[in-house]
């Protein structure tokens, strides 16, 4: 029996959405109930009058409307359907449908709302289709706990090797996490069906998926942003930036981020400005040995002093003695530092980020 509370939002988002239209009227509704020349049980059955048609509505209600609960519930409501002894329209309700899930309903011809204000209802004579922008506070909240920066360095090693499969106990200690932890974003990634089981474990299925959700939440580290001015330019900066790097000490971690990662990575754009995350250590040596200064305007490093440290040890070297965020975080970055930044990302995605 699904949750009164879920049930009753449901029957009350439908007389909603077919009230906004004075020509289709609703004639009977009924709570799981047997429908007609079959023992199956629906949790919704509709009679409605609409445009000088009559149509019967089957529904299928669940709490949740992650893609693995919506393609379960398409295949309950095709053996629903095969079992009736008359025509209806199939509908999935759910609290949030994402776009992945509302194309698995696209996919099986099952029509949906969710309590968010989705709705596409198909049928000859009749067309609602209602698109929503966003998502609820509740998805996302489920989505900043996929995405919490311990959660983020376990999707950083499977985005790095996405075909490689992974038991939770191997990925725990590669990601240096618990296995609570590499447990719940395991869930979370099933749940979505941005992964799947295999013989070997788990395994990315949708990492373009996994990693558009990622970039839509996405905050950037925080720490404190140190500016500087440095006279050094072109091949004496990319020296210099190289002697950084090859002296570092234990507690001197640094790398490049955002554009002047991508540069190194896949190069698009040139920007005024250097960009580093490091240490408290880190920082210190960067600007010594850029002999950087403190002016009024005109600064062209920017250093962002990290609380989390975690940022600092996924890193890549593209080429030899230059350490830069990784492929999956520089993309990130770039995504939220405007509209440049953006053609960036997808510059750097196009030749870096494609997992076929």
């Amino acid at each position: 029996m699904k949750g009164i509370d879920v049930m009753v939002l449901a029957v009350e988002s439908l007389q909603a959405l077919f009230s906004r239209n004075p020509e289709i009227k609703v004639d009977k509704i009924d709570t799981e109930t047997l429908v007609g020349g079959s023992n199956r049980r629906v949790d919704l059955l509709l009679s409605i009058r609409a445009f000088d048609h009559r149509y019967k509505i089957v529904c299928e209600v669940k709490s949740n409307g992650e893609p693995r609960h919506a393609h379960y519930a398409a295949l309950q409501l095709h053996d629903v359907l095969a079992h009736m002894d008359t025509a209806a329209l199939p509908v999935l309700i759910a609290p949030f449908l994402s776009e992945k899930s509302r194309k698995i309903c696209n996919e099986y011809g099952i029509n949906y709302l969710d309590l968010h204000g989705n709705a596409l209802f198909k049928a000859p004579g009749l067309l609602i289709d209602v698109s929503v922008p966003g998502r609820p506070a509740s998805e996302k909240r489920a989505l900043k706990s996929l995405f919490s920066p311990k959660a983020a360095e376990i999707l950083h090693i499977m985005l790095s090797d996405s075909k490689r499969a992974w038991r939770v106990a191997e990925l725990a200690k590669e990601a240096e996490s618990s296995l609570g932890q590499v447990s719940n974003v395991r869930k979370l990634l099933l749940e979505r069906k941005w992964a799947k089981i295999g013989g070997d474990g788990m395994v990315l299925a949708d990492p373009d998926s996994l990693l558009d959700a990622w970039r839509e939440i996405y905050v950037p580290p925080s720490g404190n942003v140190e500016k500087f001015y440095t006279y050094h330019h072109g091949l004496a900066f990319e020296n210099l930036t190289k002697e950084i790097f090859s002296k570092l000490e234990f507690d001197q971690q640094a790398t490049l981020a955002s554009f002047s990662a991508a540069l190194w990575i896949a190069p698009y754009a040139r920007t005024g400005t250097h960009y580093f995350y490091a240490s408290r250590e880190g920082a210190t040596r960067i600007k010594d040995v850029l002999d950087t200064s403190l002016v009024e305007k005109g600064e062209n490093v920017e250093i962002v002093v990290l609380k989390n440290r975690d940022f600092l040890t996924n890193t890549i070297e593209p080429v030899p003695g230059v350490i830069c965020t990784n492929p999956v975080q520089t993309y990130l970055d770039l995504w939220v530092s405007g509209d440049r930044g953006r053609e960036a990302a997808e510059h750097l995605r196009r030749e870096v980020l494609t997992w076929q």
